[in-house]
């Protein structure tokens, strides 16, 4: 199955776990909000979940095709 994920930026609380887990995937903006690195590798599906899943704030969500799919 091929996943995605979006990022939240009106939920994200800057907390930072995403980008010390994954600096080559996420990192903050100016306004220190979360953003996907250009370029960045791709993430396979247990990465995918386990960094939706550790996002205190919900901000990062797994999609399937339009449909949200719940990490929990």
């Amino acid at each position: 199955m091929t996943y995605r994920i979006e990022l939240d930026r009106d939920v994200c609380i800057s907390s930072g776990r995403c980008v010390a887990e994954r600096p080559d995937v996420f990192r903050f903006d100016q306004d220190e909000i979360v953003e996907r690195v250009p370029g960045g590798p791709a993430l396979g599906d247990d990465d995918l979940f386990e960094l939706a899943r550790d996002c205190p704030s919900g901000a990062i969500r797994v999609f399937q095709g339009d449909e949200e799919i719940d990490v929990f």
